[in-house]
């Protein structure tokens, strides 16, 4: 199998992203965005901790969200909360972050990177 280059490896992250949503949505989920791209003018390079990111974060590659999660109005905070999400997330070939972290994170890895 050909390895994806960065580049296109962001551009699936992004069509996969789209189905989560309206997986989401479906589902009867609303999301709010929350950390997506973390510009390394704040954040720091890949392998530089700066504020409060990781060193090495998906979201310093374009390969990662923190998603809000919402429904019938409640805010909903717990990694479990977002687990049929996580688990659709996994099926589309994604890491989420309810195996390893925070559950509202979603991304592809990358290097190793989760």
């Amino acid at each position: 199998m050909t390895q994806l280059t960065l580049g296109q490896k962001q551009r699936l992250f992004t069509r996969l992203i789209a189905k989560l949503i309206e997986f989401a949505y479906a589902q009867g989920y609303e999301l709010t965005f929350g950390d997506a791209f973390r510009d390394p003018r704040a954040h720091g390079a890949m392998g530089v901790k700066l504020g409060y990111s990781h060193s090495s974060s998906t979201h310093k590659q374009r390969l990662a969200v923190d998603f809000n999660l919402f429904k019938d109005g409640a805010f909903l905070t717990s990694s479990d909360d977002h687990k049929p999400l996580g688990e659709y997330w996994e099926s589309l070939g994604g890491a989420w972050g309810g195996r390893f972290s925070d559950g509202n994170h979603y991304a592809l890895e990358h290097g190793g990177i989760k």
